[in-house]
């Protein structure tokens, strides 16, 4: 996966991105890089565990809906 990068390929590319970003912004950074990856976490744990209870998900598409040979209006999606 790595294809031969090494510890000073990494070192490379963590003063680059201290150059970028500079020192006083990097705490800003990886805080809401943090953030982000705990709400996302957060939204897959609430996926499986929905998942896992049976309830069923909308549909996405409605088939040809007809009632008594008139076209049905189709469910608004919330």
């Amino acid at each position: 996966m790595l294809h031969g990068l090494t510890g000073w390929h990494l070192l490379i590319v963590l003063a680059v991105i201290l150059l970028l970003f500079g020192a006083a912004r990097l705490p800003a950074l990886a805080q809401s890089v943090g953030k982000s990856a705990r709400v996302f976490r957060g939204e897959i744990k609430a996926m499986k565990e929905e998942d896992a209870a049976g309830t069923p998900t909308p549909a996405t598409g409605v088939a040809d809906a007809r009632v008594d040979g008139f076209t049905a209006d189709p469910p608004s999606a919330r």
